[in-house]
């Protein structure tokens, strides 16, 4: 017997805990899946993530599917447009925002320890 699972993404039931402006739609879930993290989320026009954040070890990566943005890397502000794939290795920061038209991406990562920890940072995107 095969192992896979189908699931689409825009059907995933919707984060309730995303601020106003945010959709997030995370797929792991929906997908039985035990190492593999798939998420879809649409940013509206100047939304931004309320926090930054990192992993010890995950590794992530983000393509821009629709609109552009802009994401916070530590200290560099680097510019997104569709089709970018952008990936994040551990330890590093980060935080979207969308642009004139919003931002849509899926982000995919591995599964994470228990106890890996990270950082979460409130107000890290500041001008």
């Amino acid at each position: 017997m095969s192992d896979f699972t189908i699931a689409n993404l825009k059907e995933v039931e919707r984060s309730t805990s995303a601020p106003a402006g945010l959709e997030a739609r995370l797929a792991r879930g929906a997908l039985q899946a035990e190492h593999l993290g798939v998420s879809y989320f649409h940013y509206e026009p100047g939304v931004r993530t309320p926090f930054g954040h990192s992993h010890a070890e995950q590794e992530e990566a983000y393509v821009v599917v629709a609109g552009s943005g802009r994401v916070r890397l530590d200290e560099e502000i680097v510019e997104l447009s569709q089709w970018d794939v952008v990936r994040i290795g551990p330890g590093v920061l980060r935080a979207l925002e969308g642009g004139p038209d919003g931002l849509e991406l899926i982000a995919i990562g591995s599964d994470t320890r228990e106890g890996e920890g990270g950082e979460t940072v409130a107000d890290f995107w500041t001008d």
